[in-house]
């Protein structure tokens, strides 16, 4: 709405009353899964029965809460590592990438750059449908003609952190490269004119500037990996990350330790996000 504008009070009571749905459209859904979470019954439904705890703390069946389970615990600790290994890559790629795009003039550049978004608009299944059949497709070219096993392109923790890795490290590319674009390169023609290296100049002075975009870069690659189901799905192997480990569980059952893990993965998503937006806020000072 434009203030200038003047504007009825049906309007804004219209207005208001729409902004009121779609929040409550959103969040109900998860308002219900965090109170079903905490049901003191063995099916995340109505009717209520009480409040209880055991979907949390809960040690025996069927009332197995998730700090007891190991199943989910495994899940999540193979999930941090797989989030871990995907937001190291990425940021690291995406850094190298927001310097070439942004920095560098070549031949092509419209073309790669053009490529670089490709992952985003391929659906996640695809994606890992293609992965999983290239890899496989190599691993047994390899076998056949030389005897070798590689035991890396067949379906793994290593294949999921390359299949999230092929989109994600685009997400972090358009963060850290959109506040490249506002760096004032004369800052580092001053350091280069006092002296200093292009390397130290890029470490001291363009680095500390790119940091809130590198830190939100880094939260927003772990959150993704952390949370894919599409990608993972197609190119796990053994060792199932949380989202596999849920999906597993709900095709036996659903109970609401379900829940608990959802309204755990809200809340560990929330805190991050918040820190997200911290890191990224500028700079105020005292005038």
């Amino acid at each position: 709405m434009i203030p200038s504008i003047p504007i009825s009070r049906r309007f804004q009571t219209t207005y208001a009353l729409y902004v009121g749905v779609f929040f409550l459209y959103l969040l109900l859904p998860l308002v219900v899964v965090i109170l079903f979470s905490f049901n003191d019954s063995l099916f995340p439904s109505l009717p209520w029965k009480g409040a209880t705890l055991d979907w949390y703390l809960g040690a025996r069946e069927p009332r197995l809460g998730i700090f007891n389970d190991g199943e989910l615990l495994g899940g999540v600790w193979t999930s941090i590592i797989v989030a871990s290994a995907t937001t190291l890559l990425s940021v690291g790629v995406a850094l190298c990438n927001a310097f070439l795009f942004e920095r560098e003039h070549f031949f092509g550049k419209n073309f790669l750059y053009v490529m670089m978004l490709v992952p985003l608009v391929i659906p996640g299944v695809i994606l890992g449908v293609s992965i999983l059949i290239f890899s496989s497709s190599v691993a047994n070219q390899l076998d056949d003609l030389w005897g070798i096993e590689i035991e890396g392109l067949r379906p793994g923790l290593l294949l999921v952190v390359l299949g999230q890795f092929a989109f994600i490290t685009t997400i972090s590319t358009l963060v850290i490269s959109a506040r490249l674009r506002k760096f004032d390169q004369s800052l580092e023609e001053a350091a280069l004119n006092l002296g200093a290296s292009r390397f130290t100049a890029v470490a001291t002075i363009t680095l500390p500037y790119l940091k809130p975009a590198i830190l939100g870069a880094a939260i927003v690659s772990f959150l993704m990996s952390f949370e894919n189901f599409n990608t993972t799905l197609m190119l796990v192997g053994s060792d199932a990350p949380l989202t596999i480990a849920m999906f597993d569980r709900l095709k036996e059952g659903s109970t609401p330790v379900i829940n608990a893990v959802s309204t755990l993965l809200m809340l560990f998503s929330g805190l991050l996000a918040a820190v997200s937006i911290f890191v990224q806020r500028p700079p105020t000072g005292k005038n």
